[in-house]
């Protein structure tokens, strides 16, 4: 995926409530537009002071690992990565969605998972998906609320 720096836009919406406008602030982490080459989304969105992280699969060197547990340190560095790059920690993310393609693997993940946080654990979903992307075994979602 390529880097790009987050690039800034505002958007106005016109509330139901008075026809006041209120004013977002969006910004991409990663952001892709119609037209650009690779998959057609973008690696994060940060709406005022939450971000959306899409999901991410724990690849290293194009590779799922072979261990689960280096390929879930793989996935939650690369959030680590973006929640970085929106000046973020671990510690903002509210919610985490992990989808598994096998959820015998549950264990595993969340023994990686817990050296993540230094502070309360998120809400979380440990979903059984079935079969995910490059045979990966884990894709992880996640949203965060800067603090």
């Amino acid at each position: 995926m390529k880097k790009s720096n987050p690039v800034l836009v505002l958007i106005t919406f016109i509330s139901m409530l008075g026809g006041t406008a209120l004013a977002a602030e969006v910004s991409y982490i990663n952001g892709r537009a119609v037209g650009d080459e690779g998959p057609p989304f973008s690696g994060a969105v940060m709406v005022d002071d939450t971000l959306y992280v899409s999901g991410d699969i724990g690849l290293v060197d194009g590779k799922v690992p072979d261990d689960p547990a280096d390929e879930a340190r793989a996935v939650l560095d690369s959030i680590k990565g973006t929640l970085t790059a929106a000046g973020m920690t671990w510690d903002d993310v509210v919610v985490v969605q992990v989808f598994c393609s096998d959820v015998s693997h549950y264990d595993a993940f969340n023994e990686v998972y817990r050296a993540y946080f230094t502070k309360d654990f998120p809400a979380r979903a440990f979903i059984g998906s079935g079969a995910l992307l490059f045979d990966a075994r884990f894709e992880v979602m996640v949203t965060a609320v800067k603090r």
